[in-house]
């Protein structure tokens, strides 16, 4: 038994509504990530009974649609909270695997997705993690080969979205929450899947920890604490990265020559993190070794590259540069994704998890006409072969004819979101807006497109 546990130790409600205050600023508007397990369902009465000191405080819940109670635990969430009188609003997921993916992978990636794309901007996202959690992730990590970040597990806070996301319980130990829950005697779901050992994190759960604790007394802690050394570290070399990064960056590249006179270690951590601003997945240990060695060391005219999961990473003379191969062959990096958005209801649409948004701005001055907008767009990536007109004036041309004449970076181009009418491309982020939308001398209401990530603008106003 843990200790606080063995003290009659509960959680205390006001010192976690005291904390989100302090690293979210005054009356913070509080989104909770509501499975209906016991851990979010003690952190939804706890905050519940601090609500004064939020500027709001509502549940979201996600329906991973992968056991046949799913619904049944809607239903139950969404009674929870009826009792605790706080908003709620239940998203069903659709779970895509990725080759070699796992479904534990698949389903937390889908519900995140959903769980950005449900905050509004500035709200902060807070989840039930706890130090049980945080112990068994980096155990996970460390089996996996991971790296410092890999290994620094989950932060207590973080921008996430279009926001952040806290966890406020990631200081508790599991024999808290428990304790808690009884004390309020508060209902929650149990998942049946928590009892599969086939799953890795249950595993470790059930079999591997108790070992682990019954032979080294307050191991918890001690992992927790090196998790926290970890995160320490992983900022350390992240700050270095940047440095490093400015100092070697070719345009949407890296110079080789620059590259070759860092030491092998930061070569590699400046690597990871121009690889990581596009979004993509790592490459192996094995792969990165080669790209920092034999990739950098060979001659100037050999042209080498090393592929992995569709990226590529390319050496063309002095430079370095990482590309992916879309339908129509621009080599890009590309997050696929499709949605829809009500721009009447909401005039900011967010993207993905990365915090990437769009939002309509009224500008008398403004490009698009919101008269001829029609009320439902769809958001896509590109998959290749678009045309838009980008002006009353200018004649149809494809978008890849576009960016290539508008010399767009590698990264901005990979992530351009594209919105269509149907099938008609009525703008390509906020760069070019199809004359069937643009306004004119005529035009009665008049709006501009931004198109940004956390802050950061991408393209142009239009």
């Amino acid at each position: 038994m843990d200790a606080g546990a063995r003290r009659g130790f509960l959680i205390d409600a006001s010192g976690l509504a005291t904390w989100l205050v302090r690293v979210a600023g005054p009356r913070p508007r509080i989104v909770v990530a509501f499975s209906g397990g016991i851990d979010s369902t003690v952190l939804a009465h706890a905050l519940a009974k601090q609500r004064r000191k939020f500027g709001a405080l509502r549940l979201v819940h996600v329906d991973h649609g992968l056991q046949a109670a799913s619904g049944e635990w809607s239903r139950h969430c969404a009674s929870v909270a009826r009792s605790l009188r706080l908003a709620f609003i239940s998203l069903k997921a659709d779970i895509r695997r990725k080759r070699g993916e796992s479904p534990e992978a698949a389903a937390r990636e889908a519900r995140y997705s959903l769980l950005s794309q449900a905050m509004e901007p500035g709200e902060v996202l807070v989840t039930a993690q706890h130090r049980d959690d945080q112990v068994e992730t980096l155990l996970l990590q460390l089996f996996r080969g991971a790296g410092v970040a890999g290994l620094a597990a989950m932060p207590r806070i973080a921008d996430f979205g279009p926001g952040r996301i806290a966890r406020p319980l990631l200081n508790e130990a599991r024999a808290g929450i428990e304790q808690y829950a009884r004390k309020h005697r508060l209902r929650w779901v149990e998942d049946p899947t928590n009892m599969e050992l086939h799953f890795a994190r249950n595993f470790v759960r059930a079999k591997l920890l108790p070992i682990i604790r019954e032979q080294w007394i307050g191991a918890d802690l001690a992992i927790a604490r090196s998790a926290a050394h970890m995160a320490e570290a992983a900022e350390l070399l992240g700050s270095l990265a940047q440095r490093d990064l400015a100092r070697v960056v070719d345009g949407d590249g890296l110079n080789v020559a620059g590259l070759r006179a860092l030491p092998k270690p930061r070569r590699r951590n400046v690597l990871r993190a121009y690889i990581a601003s596009f979004g993509i997945e790592a490459p192996s240990t094995a792969q990165m070794m080669e790209i920092a060695g034999s990739l950098l060391a060979a001659r100037p005219d050999a042209q080498p590259e090393i592929a992995w999961h569709g990226a590529v990473m390319r050496r063309r003379g002095g430079r370095l540069a990482l590309q992916v191969k879309s339908q129509d062959g621009l080599e890009a990096v590309a997050e696929k994704f499709s949605k829809s958005w009500d721009w009447k209801r909401h005039r900011q649409c967010v993207l993905n998890r990365a915090g990437e948004t769009l939002t309509l701005l009224d500008d008398a001055a403004g490009a698009i006409d919101l008269d001829r907008l029609p009320a439902l767009l769809e958001i896509r990536a590109r998959a290749g072969g678009e045309k838009l007109r980008p002006g009353v004036r200018a004649r149809t041309q494809t978008l890849k004819k576009l960016i290539q004449a508008a010399k767009i970076s590698v990264e901005e181009r990979a992530q351009l979101p594209l919105l269509f009418s149907g099938e008609r491309l009525v703008a390509a982020g906020d760069r070019w807006i199809d004359a069937s939308v643009a306004s004119n001398d005529k035009s009665r209401r008049r709006a501009r497109l931004i198109w940004g990530r956390s802050g950061v603008r991408w393209g142009k106003s239009g």
